[in-house]
């Protein structure tokens, strides 16, 4: 399908250039490299070239999702040109206070969401391990930007330690409502023993 010059090499050009900045739509993370069959081609093999079965997706999310096939409703993956999830939070953080304060993501449904959407949402986000992805993105972030909130701490206090995160909160939201960047200075933000100066040494 993917071969210079054959028939369907067009599709799969424009299929592969629908994401924003090449970011994989299942993740919001990782950079598209694969289209992945949101139903199985083993199992559906009538389906392996519906365009609306191909998805653009990083190596990653494709490994892990495999031959995934729903069994119940709750149980069915988002799939990125159906379910418009983004005009609403529901991707949240939370600052973890240990030796190194670390970050921790999870689902929060809207209120306006119905149980069957929430399941779904919290499903997409265990099954492809984005708990961890984005904790493991958010704590290198947060090991790179220590520095800073170090010296902004001695200038001006939590304040300008506040305003400094909600500004990169705000900045990064506006782009992408759910990505773990945004999420990210909005939890350290929000936490009022971080901006107290919990990640000083």
């Amino acid at each position: 399908m993917v071969r210079k010059g054959g028939p369907c090499r067009i599709i799969y050009d424009e299929l592969m250039a629908k994401p924003t900045d090449e970011r994989c739509p299942l993740c919001g993370h990782g950079v598209v490299r694969q289209l992945d069959h949101v139903m199985p081609k083993s199992k559906f093999p009538t389906l392996c070239v519906d365009p609306l079965n191909l998805v653009p997706a990083c190596g990653d999310c494709n490994t892990v999702k495999g031959d995934y096939e729903a069994t119940c409703a709750e149980d069915t993956l988002l799939h990125p040109y159906v379910d418009r999830i983004d005009s609403e939070r529901w991707l949240q953080a939370r600052v973890i206070h240990e030796e190194i304060a670390r970050l921790e993501f999870f689902t929060l449904a809207p209120a306006g969401w119905d149980d069957l959407l929430a399941s779904r949402v919290h499903h997409h986000f265990e099954l492809l391990k984005l708990g961890s992805l984005y904790a493991v993105q958010a704590n290198r972030t947060l090991a790179n930007i220590r520095q800073i909130l170090t010296a902004q701490f001695r200038a001006g206090g939590e304040t300008m330690v506040r305003d400094y995160l909600a500004s990169e909160a705000h900045t990064r939201l506006a782009v992408q409502r759910n990505g773990w960047e945004g999420v990210t200075y909005h939890a350290l933000a929000s936490d009022e023993a971080f901006v107290r100066g919990a990640f000083l040494d």
